[in-house]
């Protein structure tokens, strides 16, 4: 007998307290061993362009929220993770989408991060020196300078 797949991601019908459909988004912290994170900005076309983020995206049908991070993380700034754990959900209620964020700290992978979508990235330190962060991201900061 085999066993079913594990899956992190909900029914996508899933609906929020006010009846708005649950988007359910892995995203990366990208954390150097020197305190550095990584933040991307949003690309033309997309809600919210020019924003500032952590990068990552949404997990598809029966996606564990790991292998959604790996395959977002590798499609957008082609690397391979070898190292995440996660840290904490958060959900937003954008204009666009109710979303639940899976954050997860990324602290070993391959490859060096750069954007394959023609976004652009930096590496920041507290406080963010980049802006406008997109205002989900500003408590994953908060979080950051806790610890």
């Amino acid at each position: 007998m085999s066993n079913p797949v594990r899956s992190d991601a909900q029914d996508p019908t899933e609906l929020n307290a006010a009846g708005r459909r649950v988007t359910e988004v892995a995203v990366g912290v990208l954390v150097q061993p020197d305190g550095r994170y990584l933040l991307a900005q949003r690309p033309a076309g997309k809600p919210y362009e020019g924003y500032w983020e952590f990068p990552g995206g949404k997990l598809e049908p029966g996606e564990s929220v790991e292998a959604a991070l790996a395959r977002e993380l590798h499609e957008e700034l082609g690397i391979d993770v070898r190292a995440s754990h996660r840290w904490h959900v958060l959900e937003h209620d954008y204009p666009h989408a109710y979303v639940r964020l899976y954050f997860c700290k990324v602290t070993a992978w391959d490859g060096d991060p750069h954007g394959r979508e023609g976004q652009a990235f930096a590496w920041q330190t507290l406080p963010a020196q980049v802006s406008p962060l997109l205002p989900a991201t500003i408590p994953v900061l908060e979080w950051l300078a806790a610890e």
